[in-house]
C-alpha cells in the first residue's frame, strides 16, 4: 500500500545508473524525492578473460553470477553459453533478482542463499563437495575475494573472469550535486547498495570535503542506510551509524528508512 512516509523528504540514492528505477520507483511512492546520484560506473566488456570463460563453459561444474550485470555480460559476448555449457553444471546466484534475470537467459539457479552476500553463498556451498571442481565467476574484478577464496578452501578449482568494471563514474556532476546536497543540509537520508558505492564516494572528496561529510552523515541531520552488513563495513569504521535491514534489498532497505526520517 502507497503511503507518504517520504513526504516533503530527499533520499540520496549512490547506484550505478542501471539499478536505480526500483529505489525511485519507492522513493516516489511514498512521496519523496529521489536524489539520484551515482558513485559507481558499470560498464561491461569482453575481457580475455570472460572469452576464456565462455570457451571452458563445457568443462564447468559450476557458475556463480553475483551479479545481474554479470549475467547480462556474459550473454552478450557468449550468447550460445546455454549450449556450451556443462550439461551438469549447476548455476548459484546471489539474490533472487540475479535470479529473474538468469530465468529470462531460460536458465535454472541451483542455489540462491537466504542471505544475499558471498558469505551467504559459502555457507551454501557447505553442504557440497568442491573438491577439484571447476567455478567460473564472471564478475568485477574490483569485487571482494571472500567467494573465490572461500571456494579455493573447500577445494574448488575457481576461474574468475572479468565481465564487467566498476569505475568512478565520469560525470560527477550529480555526485557534486549530492555532496552539496549533504553539506547544506538539504538531504533528509543517504543509502549505499554496494561497499563501492560508499568507497567511490569518499574517494571522490578532496580531505577537508570529506571530513565534513563525514561530520555531517554522524549528526542527527542525515540517516544512513546500507543494504547489508558488508556495505555498512566501510561506514562503521568512520563512526557513522547506519541503518541495516534484516532483508538485504533495496526495498527492505528503504522500508526500514520510513519512520527514521
Amino acid at each position: 500500500m502507497k503511503g507518504k512516509e517520504f513526504e516533503g523528504k530527499v533520499i540520496g540514492i549512490t547506484r550505478p545508473e542501471e539499478r536505480v528505477k526500483e529505489a525511485v520507483a519507492i522513493v516516489e511512492e511514498h512521496g519523496g524525492t529521489a536524489l539520484v546520484a551515482p558513485t559507481l560506473e558499470l560498464q561491461v566488456s569482453n575481457t580475455q578473460s570472460l572469452i576464456q570463460l565462455c570457451e571452458m563453459a563445457g568443462e564447468l561444474d559450476w557458475l556463480i553470477f553475483t551479479s545481474p550485470t554479470g549475467i547480462i555480460s556474459v550473454f552478450k559476448h557468449c550468447s550460445d553459453l546455454k549450449t556450451r555449457l556443462n550439461p551438469n553444471c549447476k548455476i548459484a546466484v546471489i539474490g533472487p533478482r540475479t535470479e529473474n534475470y538468469l530465468e529470462k537467459k531460460g536458465l535454472k539457479a541451483d542455489i540462491v542463499p537466504e542471505s544475499y552476500t558471498a558469505e551467504g553463498l559459502l555457507e551454501c556451498f557447505e553442504d557440497h563437495d568442491l573438491k577439484n571442481k571447476k567455478i567460473g565467476i564472471p564478475r568485477t574484478l574490483a569485487a571482494r575475494d571472500a567467494l573465490p577464496t572461500g571456494l579455493k578452501v573447500m577445494g574448488a578449482d575457481v576461474f574468475v573472469a572479468e565481465a564487467y568494471k566498476s569505475d568512478l563514474p565520469k560525470d560527477r556532476t550529480r555526485v557534486n550535486q549530492l555532496v552539496e546536497a549533504i553539506l547544506n543540509r538539504k538531504i533528509n537520508a543517504l543509502t549505499f547498495t554496494s561497499t563501492l558505492t560508499v568507497k567511490n564516494l569518499f574517494d571522490m572528496l578532496d580531505e577537508t570535503e570529506k571530513q565534513d561529510v563525514v561530520d555531517i552523515l554522524k549528526s542527527d541531520d542525515v540517516v544512513v542506510a546500507a543494504i547489508g552488513p558488508v556495505t555498512a563495513m566501510p561506514l562503521h569504521e568512520l563512526d557513522i551509524d547506519v541503518l541495516i535491514p534484516e532483508k538485504y534489498t533495496v526495498s527492505a532497505m528503504l522500508e526500514i528508512l520510513m519512520g527514521k526520517i
